[in-house]
């Protein structure tokens, strides 16, 4: 019976991972379509204009920073707060902050007019500007994820030398000539982590908080405006990170019938709940007092947003689907790794709705009344909907960190596995 039963199981794995596998093929070569067309025509298979500049990439942008901040800040928790509760995905948590960030420099650099210019930040840069500060401080993170990164696999990468296929040649090439496997050189490891986890913990918050304020210090648009921008952006980026980090430690973490691995799913549910309500609280605050003052260049992009052709994106997508359906499922079924795996599912995907919102209502509001009519162009409009060109390059950046991920999650000791499943 036993035999019988571990069959059936494995041919249902089998059968959905060639499901999936068929899934994101697709996907990605129709995102790979519109990624040729990205290049071929530049900007023509956009939606935006002059008035309104930013779209979807950058949404996207600043969603996939926001799951990279969060699931680098809860790697903290392991490696300087010592959660050890935690600390079996510590490296998997790292990885997936490493993942996140690639696909959000990705992102902006494809919505960039000239992306072979994206250097002169570095050579010609304005020493005042929040933007510059901001690439700054991304280099940095970047940098300081990568090395992290490294001395946490370090070890078991020597280790792995010598296995077969992409494995061990991935382990040959990541360990650069490294051989010390022993203790001593994993405590030094060890250190070495907490001493960066020290560093980056400052360094996450001031580049997550630093997109906030990118947004925050534009007083031509005060539905951005607001020195609460920064704290949001970071509540967000620990809820969003927390969540896409609980769903895929519930999804695909090896060993699901141990008693530890349903504590971690729990855990990790109940951090993300918490960081869920702070975030919603803050919003509240943000929302409710602009419209009570009504203030009409800041209420009128609030209405927009609550009331407009898309007022669906915020009640329906952020409100019910990524914020009371998931507390409900926390709530009422937090020792359910199904359903507290479903409930970061559902935060983490619905969290772009979050970025949408921010991003393109506070330009659907003319800085000067009649300048909606004043010039009849195409490329003068208060209207925007994301093209089928932009929705194809955002699904070629999200196909390509989903292969990404799965390579390194595959070949890589991010998770310790058993010989079966390793097989």
């Amino acid at each position: 019976m036993a035999a019988i039963s571990t069959g059936r199981h494995s041919g249902g794995v089998a059968w959905w991972k060639t499901a999936l596998a068929l899934l994101w093929a697709v996907a990605f070569a129709i995102g790979t379509y519109g990624l040729v067309e990205r290049f071929r025509l530049g900007h023509e298979i956009a939606n935006y204009g002059s008035y309104v500049p930013w779209g979807l990439w950058v949404s996207m942008y600043i969603y996939f920073i926001g799951l990279s901040a969060g699931a680098f800040l809860l790697s903290s928790l392991i490696y300087v707060g010592g959660v050890h509760r935690l600390e079996s995905i510590g490296r998997l948590a790292l990885f997936t902050a490493f993942i996140t960030l690639v696909s959000a420099l990705l992102t902006i650099w494809l919505d960039l007019g000239h992306q072979e210019r994206f250097w002169e930040v570095y050579t010609r840069p304005n020493p005042f500007s929040m933007m510059a500060w901001m690439v700054w401080l991304y280099t940095c993170y970047f940098l300081l994820v990568t090395l992290e990164l490294w001395f946490a696999l370090r070890a078991d990468l020597v280790s792995w030398r010598n296995r077969r296929g992409l494995t061990g040649l991935l382990a040959r090439l990541l360990s650069f000539g490294s051989l010390d496997s022993s203790t001593a050189a994993r405590a030094r490891d060890m250190r070495a982590l907490k001493i960066l986890g020290t560093i980056g913990i400052p360094l996450a918050i001031a580049f997550h908080g630093g997109v906030g304020a990118l947004f925050g210090v534009v007083g031509a648009r005060p539905y951005w405006n607001s020195p609460l921008y920064p704290i949001l952006f970071l509540v967000s980026a620990l809820a969003s990170g927390g969540a896409l980090l609980t769903f895929v430690v519930a999804a695909i973490w090896p060993g699901r019938r141990s008693p530890e691995f349903t504590a971690v799913v729990s855990l990790l549910g109940r951090i993300t709940l918490g960081l869920l309500a702070l975030d919603l609280l803050f919003e509240w605050a943000e929302i409710s007092i602009n419209l009570y003052a009504s203030i009409p260049a800041a209420a009128g992009a609030y209405r927009e947003s609550l009331f407009g052709a898309h007022w669906w994106l915020f009640w329906l997508v952020h409100l019910l689907l990524g914020s009371v359906l998931p507390i409900l499922l926390l709530v009422f079924r937090s020792r359910s790794v199904r359903a507290v795996g479903l409930a970061g599912f559902l935060i983490a995907i619905t969290f772009l709705a979050v970025r949408i919102d921010i991003v393109v209502p506070g330009q659907l509001i003319p800085e000067i009344r009649g300048l909606e009519t004043a010039y009849q162009e195409a490329g003068l409009s208060f209207q925007y909907v994301p093209s089928n060109g932009e929705w194809l390059v955002g699904l070629f950046v999200v196909s390509l960190a989903v292969l990404l991920f799965t390579i390194g999650y595959t070949n890589l000791p991010l998770v310790e596995k058993t010989a079966e499943e390793e097989a």
